[in-house]
């Protein structure tokens, strides 16, 4: 597919590394959305935009999950077919959004994920740890080979608005990916080259416990679901 058929979501939340990733997409040739998930400061006071950036504004904090849908809708009443999303946090390096794009072919129904290089300097152990653990129920709800479902740097078609997802927050990245795959439609992998910053550095709004758990409970909750399904009554 021709890279730049897809536009750039970034959720962010009061990341100053936004605005040299901005810089760096654009500097590539992508239009831009950015949605403000509840800065302090506003970011329309922040953020120049022109014809090719823009932004959608939260009042308040409604979550990552949220973000993306709300990003999503923007890139439709766009144009666009296909949404690439990255984190405002530096982790996601624009060059590699090509890689992506240039992992489907124009109409394909496909969730494309950035997986992570963790062989990285500076990863977390937890991190590591984590995915692991939800790698293994990604597989199994979505019958992919999923290696990096923890990833936020993906490729998705705006087809996804049409699923009945109920999360908003980070859980929401784990059941889109379920419940696309229920459509028997396709989730692949291309493996991407990362940053990550010294621990003191870091600045990220996962929670790892109430988040690591709010994805659980999305493959709990799916679960009575996944087997109605696997005996053909839905």
């Amino acid at each position: 597919m021709d890279r730049y058929r897809a536009v750039v979501v970034i959720p962010t939340l009061n990341n100053d590394t936004l605005f040299d990733i901005v810089k760096e997409v654009r500097a590539l040739g992508y239009e831009v959305i950015v949605v403000d998930d509840g800065w302090n400061t506003p970011l329309k006071k922040l953020l120049k935009t022109d014809e090719k950036t823009h932004i959608v504004t939260h009042p308040y904090n409604l979550g990552k999950g949220a973000a993306l849908m709300n990003g999503c809708k923007k890139a439709k009443e766009l144009g666009y077919s296909y949404f690439v999303s990255m984190d405002a946090d530096g982790q996601h390096l624009p060059r590699e959004i090509c890689k992506l794009t240039n992992a489907v072919n124009e109409g394909d129904e496909t969730i494309v994920i950035g997986a992570r290089d963790f062989s990285a300097d500076n990863v977390p152990k937890g991190s590591k740890i984590g995915r692991l653990i939800s790698n293994f129920w990604a597989s199994l709800d979505t019958s992919h080979n999923v290696t990096d479902s923890l990833s936020g740097f993906r490729l998705y078609p705006v087809s996804i608005l049409q699923l009945p997802t109920r999360t908003v927050k980070f859980d929401y990245e784990m059941e889109v990916l379920v419940r696309h795959a229920w459509l028997k439609r396709k989730i692949i992998e291309v493996t991407v080259e990362c940053y990550y910053p010294k621990a003191e550095e870091r600045v990220s709004h996962f929670k790892k416990w109430r988040d690591t758990m709010s994805i659980i409970w999305v493959h709990i909750r799916l679960m009575p679901l996944r087997v109605l399904l696997l005996k053909g009554y839905i």
